[in-house]
Formats: C-alpha cells, structure tokens, sequence
C-alpha cells in the first residue's frame, strides 16, 4: 500500500469511527439500558474490539483496492470505488446517529440493512480487483448483516415504546 493512498483511507475511516464513536455514547443511558433486547445481544465490551478490526481492514483492503485499480489505469473503477467507499462510510457513520442520538429504531434498522448491502458491494468491488487478498473485507458485509438482524429486533420488541 502506498502512503498516498493509506492515509487518506486511514483518516476517512477514523474520522467515521470518531462521528459513530460520539454518537454511541448514549449507550451507556438510561433510555438503552431500558431498552428490550434479543438474547444474542453481544455484550457491550465486544464493539470496541470488532469495530476498530473493521474500521483497519476496511482502510487497508480500500487502499490496496485503490492502489492496484491506479497501476492497473483503470481510473473509472477507482473514482467508482472511491464513491462506493464515501457513501458506506456516510452511511456507516449515520446509524449510530440514528439509533443512539436519535433513537429512530425503525430508521437505523432499515439504514442498517442498507449498510450491510452497501458493505457487501463494496466486498465485491475489493475482491473484483485484488481476489483472495480482499477476501477479508467479507467480515464487514457479514458484522452489518448481523447488526440489521439485531436492530430490527430490538426495533420489534421495542415497538409500543
């Protein structure tokens, strides 16, 4: 990976885990606490660890994604990728605001299913151009897929509130 490309990577990424980091602090409220739950809820010791595993892989596969796509002169792809990359971070980012600032449970489920589409395009893309070596980025799609099952039902048994 070039530093050209990592670093701008790098910082789309943090400063989206930094806008969902200061977003998620309301749950640690009272209003979450309250909140029913599914059984599989993981506990709250476990985001902090998968997250920032994530936001790395996301920045690393992205960069050599951008990287091979530039050598390769396929700069249509690459300007594709970069915006596939900017709206799955948008896109990212916004469900914390929904679900934690706003408390839009309905809304962050559905935003939720649409990131765990975005994420898994974005996989896609990745392997499409760097094959096994992106193959890791599929744990994205794959967490997000698991958050849309677990929104939508804290969504559902929360639903008279």
């Amino acid at each position: 990976m070039q530093p050209k490309t990592l670093v701008p990577s790098a910082l789309a990424v943090a400063v989206t885990g930094a806008l969902g980091g200061l977003a998620s602090r309301p749950a640690q409220s009272v209003w979450f606490a309250k909140l029913k739950k599914p059984p599989y809820q993981p506990p709250r010791q476990a985001f902090p660890i998968v997250w920032p595993v994530l936001y790395a892989d996301i920045a690393a596969v992205s960069s050599a994604t951008l990287d091979e796509l530039e050598r390769t002169g396929q700069h249509d792809e690459r300007r594709r990728y970069i915006r596939a990359l900017a709206a799955n971070l948008v896109l990212n980012a916004s469900w914390s605001w929904l679900f934690f600032n706003r408390r839009m449970l309905g809304t962050s489920a559905v935003a939720a299913g649409v990131l765990a589409v975005s994420s898994a395009d974005l996989t896609r893309r990745a392997v499409a151009v760097k094959g096994a070596s992106a193959a890791p980025l599929a744990l994205y799609p794959a967490w997000c897929a698991f958050a849309t099952a677990l929104s939508s039902h804290i969504w559902f048994l929360n639903r008279r509130r």
